[in-house]
């Protein structure tokens, strides 16, 4: 509990001493959001709602990126030379947390810059083409899951009630889709002023409790970096926004939320912790699929968030409430992970 409880503290003061001249940068780059195919499935209130954030950087997230990678190989390396013998689960968990943030933050820096410079475009949005970003996606999630099955021996899940279910060579596809629903989960809800990375702080303090209580240190202290920069980074996410995240960071931690989740042992619980990160990746996958299929939407909006904002709500409203949702969500999470 120390060693997490320090990390969240250094993390928060180090983020939040950078992530000020960082926003100035991001500023005078002229980083602004732009169209996309998401944000564009409702062609009235994701429209609306984005010429609101016209002038609002994004891109925050390589910040958090390398300030999370840098203290987390810092934090060891100190441990390490004080006292080698370190509790853990899984010996190379470190690495796997490296792996998840570099390679699909590299996907959403891409993306990022490719909407920046407009050097692609999908049916006339900024960004990498939608089939061509899946694909990608699912190279990266296969090939995570595959050093979780073959260089971690990872090979299970564990079910409350019905308890550890063995899936063999099959856990490879079953997290290569976890990864791939929560990474794009995580992206769909970005956007509104705090929502998303409101979200997933909640989540996170979930799954430092339960990192703890299996006595995981890599797990926990990745967790408690983690924590700790989103918090300074929230200071200036929430209503009305200066900065936003970025698909650089949003594709990345939600990848790595699902990793964390796998590691844990407590996959199914990400599903009760982020059910709201669910019902939007939900939301807009039926859209999208609709209107791949029947060439027409089935959905009044998509992603979900902007019905609330259709019928009225104010970002804060939608944001603090689904802050609430999810404190219930996760703390019913924890009861159910202890069935």
């Amino acid at each position: 509990m120390f060693i997490a409880l320090t990390t969240i503290i250094t993390s928060f003061f180090i983020t939040a001493v950078l992530i000020v001249p960082f926003i100035n940068f991001l500023y005078k780059l002229k980083f602004f959001k732009k169209k996309t195919a998401i944000t564009s499935l409702n062609k009235n209130a994701a429209i609306t709602h984005l010429k609101s954030k016209s002038r609002t950087p994004e891109g925050a997230g390589l910040l958090l990126i390398v300030v999370i990678i840098f203290l987390f190989l810092s934090f060891f390396a100190l441990f390490y030379s004080v006292n080698g013998n370190i509790t853990s689960n899984f010996p190379i968990v470190k690495e796997i947390g490296i792996i998840i943030l570099i390679s699909f933050g590299l996907l959403g820096l891409y993306d990022d810059i490719v909407k920046f410079f407009d050097l692609q475009q999908d049916r006339g949005f900024s960004g990498i083409k939608t089939k061509t970003k899946l694909l990608i996606q699912i190279l990266l999630a296969t090939a995570i899951s595959s050093f979780m099955y073959f260089g971690l021996g990872i090979n299970f899940i564990n079910i409350p009630i019905f308890g550890i279910i063995y899936l063999g060579p099959i856990f490879i596809i079953f997290a290569a889709l976890v990864i791939i629903i929560f990474s794009n989960a995580v992206n769909f809800t970005d956007g509104v002023d705090g929502l998303s990375m409101g979200i997933l702080l909640i989540c996170l303090f979930g799954y430092l409790i339960i990192s703890i209580s299996i006595i995981d240190t890599p797990l926990s202290t990745f967790i408690g970096i983690w924590i700790g920069t989103l918090v300074a980074f929230l200071y200036f996410n929430v209503y009305p926004a200066n900065v936003f995240l970025g698909d650089v960071g949003s594709l990345s931690f939600g990848a790595t939320l699902a990793t964390i989740a796998l590691l844990s042992g407590k996959v199914f619980i990400v599903f009760i912790f982020g059910l709201l990160f669910f019902v939007e990746f939900l939301s807009s996958f039926i859209q999208l699929s609709a209107k791949a299929i029947i060439k027409r939407p089935i959905l009044p909006v998509a992603p979900i968030h902007y019905l609330f904002l259709k019928k009225g709500w104010k970002e804060s409203q939608l944001t603090q409430r689904a802050w609430l949702a999810t404190t219930i969500l996760v703390i019913f999470g924890l009861f159910v992970s202890n069935i």
